[in-house]
């Protein structure tokens, strides 16, 4: 097994390879503005970190979101494309689960990211391993309740502390985790969400209402 696992639904550009046991090499960095830009840079340098071929990887894992449009479809499509061309499976994990993955808690918590709009994507798990909740949008002040005295971790936690009085590390998910869950699944014969998009609501840039279409005669 050798996964190459990459994630461009928050602000962090991460891309890691797994060999099945371990981490072999990881990139990430934060620019919520340039993952079009500094994605493939970035598998280029974790693969020469690790003196591997991209023609070795036998898998991608990609993080699904929930997150904005235009950055989570860079990941989505760039996985896509590498896994045709190498003819490998493409896996999807969600994005929220590999910030529960690295957090390691072992009690109930709530993973939230920066979802804009002053919004959060969220949602509840039992442990890091163990999602309770579908993730889901909202603003912090309507989920206050259902996440009242929970430990929480993402950036979208950090932002609201008066929500999430209990936000810590880490902030952006890593590929590394990613790869580590999507790994630990495959080793257990667990299979893994199709590569499709959590987008949970509409794209900023839409067609405005009443569009006339003016076609010659």
């Amino acid at each position: 097994m050798l996964l190459l696992a990459l994630d461009t639904a928050t602000p962090a550009v991460t891309v890691a390879l797994h060999d099945g046991d371990s981490v072999v090499a990881s990139s990430s960095q934060v620019d919520a503005r340039r993952h079009g830009e500094l994605l493939l840079p970035a598998v280029d340098r974790v693969l020469a970190e690790s003196d591997t071929r991209l023609d070795a990887v036998t898998g991608i894992v990609v993080g699904v979101g929930p997150g904005p449009y235009t950055g989570l479809r860079v990941g989505l499509m760039t996985a896509d494309t590498f896994g045709l061309a190498l003819g490998v499976p493409v896996h999807g994990v969600c994005t929220l689960d590999g910030l529960a993955y690295a957090s390691d808690l072992t009690v109930p918590f709530v993973v939230a990211t920066d979802a804009r709009r002053k919004e959060v994507y969220w949602a509840r798990y039992d442990d890091s391993r163990t999602r309770a909740t579908e993730p889901a949008v909202d603003r912090p002040a309507d989920i206050a309740e259902a996440v009242e005295g929970l430990p929480a971790v993402g950036a979208g936690a950090l932002l609201y502390p008066d929500t999430f009085p209990r936000a810590r590390e880490p902030e952006h998910v890593s590929a590394a985790a990613l790869a580590s869950l999507a790994a630990e699944k495959l080793r257990a014969g667990e299979e893994l969400a199709a590569p499709r998009p959590l987008y949970l609501r509409r794209p900023d840039a839409q067609v405005p209402k009443n569009y006339k279409v003016v076609t010659p005669k």
